[in-house]
């Protein structure tokens, strides 16, 4: 049965993200061969690697804590394929050919809005768990005052290379220093606040715009708002997942809506100004005498605009007819006469079709 990834990492169930990072942080640099004489170094170092890949993921933390192993198998996915140079340097920022500190992690979060906030956009506040800088220290790591050496084991460069003959000949493999994690330095004092990370979590809040238009499952993108990245290096950016809650009185169907609009069977059939509820107010519409249940009113420019357009949609009112209940003795005597009177004349003529076709037309 495969291990814990909290037991593996060495982290309680309540841990957030950056003590995870820190404790992998920790293991990589123990476990790695190039500074580790355990001959299962490797292996212990790949165990970690997948137990952060969990634990990293939000979906797969949720996954796991609530079915274990089996769930992550069902629900499929696992650590990035590659040897254990790309496991390492996917964790470390990888492509750093310089040995520069990694860019910082990007931030995802939901936000639901309300439909009548597609009509003109909203600003949502948001709040998350992020990566930032630390202050004490000022992200350098070091506690105040006291001096930061050049990393021994990498002389500085923040990479150590490994040669490996092959059949081919010699091959040289760059990974990222396991004792500076890149930064090619160390600092003699690690700061008290930040244990020498240059980082610490917080808690913050951003006040996203959200446009007009906008519809479920779209993302916002805000460049420089995610985690911290390493030694001063770029933040990540937070990505804002929108979702449009459901209105009852409304279907949406890309920048047009449809509403259902109830009318009395006699209504129908006479004819009448009726009122119909649209995202701004009340609008009467006139229904033409013998309306039909299925027929549609379009109301131009009463949708709602799109991503690309500020041009509203159209609003398609469907009309429902009603057939009366429990009528009285006097209102079924009135009822059958009037059907006595009724001819093949009074019936919808077949061009107009049945009720899924006239739905069908309206929207094309």
């Amino acid at each position: 049965m495969p291990a814990d990834p909290y037991q593996l990492l060495g982290v309680d169930r309540g841990a957030d993200q950056a003590e995870i990072k820190s404790a992998f942080r920790r293991l990589a640099r123990e476990l790695h061969p190039d500074v580790s004489a355990d001959p299962q170094a490797e292996e212990k170092f790949k165990a970690a690697s997948e137990a952060n890949e969990i634990l990293s993921d939000p979906e797969r933390r949720r996954t796991y804590d609530t079915f274990g192993h089996d769930g992550l198998r069902a629900g499929g996915g696992g650590p990035p394929a590659g040897g254990f140079g790309d496991i390492f340097d996917a964790f470390f920022g990888g492509g750093r050919g310089s040995g520069g500190p990694a860019v910082g992690a990007d931030v995802a979060v939901r936000v639901e809005i309300e439909l009548i906030d597609v009509l003109v956009g909203v600003s949502e506040e948001v709040a998350f768990q992020a990566v930032v800088r630390c202050e004490h220290c000022s992200g350098n790591g070091a506690e105040p005052g006291t001096p930061i050496h050049t990393c021994e084991t990498c002389g500085g460069a923040g990479q150590v290379r490994r040669a490996t003959q092959t059949p081919f000949g010699q091959m040289v493999q760059a990974t990222t220093c396991p004792s500076c994690a890149g930064a090619g330095k160390r600092p003699e004092s690690p700061c008290r606040s930040c244990r020498g990370e240059g980082v610490r979590s917080e808690r913050k809040t951003y006040e996203v715009e959200v446009p007009a238009g906008i519809e479920t499952g779209q993302r916002i993108r805000v460049g420089g708002v995610g985690h911290a990245g390493e030694g001063g290096a770029q933040a990540g950016d937070l990505y804002v997942q929108v979702t449009v809650a459901e209105d009852e009185r409304f279907h949406r169907e890309g920048s047009d809506l449809v509403t259902v609009l109830a009318v009395p069977a006699t209504t129908a059939m006479l004819g009448a100004s009726m009122p119909v509820e649209t995202l701004t107010g009340s609008q009467d519409v006139e229904l033409e005498a013998g309306a039909q249940h299925g027929d549609t009113i379009r109301l131009r420019g009463e949708g709602l605009p799109s991503l690309r357009s500020s041009r509203r949609g159209d609003l398609h009112v469907a009309i429902e007819v009603v057939t009366p209940v429990r009528l009285s003795d006097e209102q079924r005597e009135l009822a059958e006469r009037l059907d006595g009177t009724l001819e093949s004349e009074n019936a919808p003529g077949e061009s107009e079709g049945g009720i899924f076709e006239r739905v069908r037309r309206a929207f094309r």
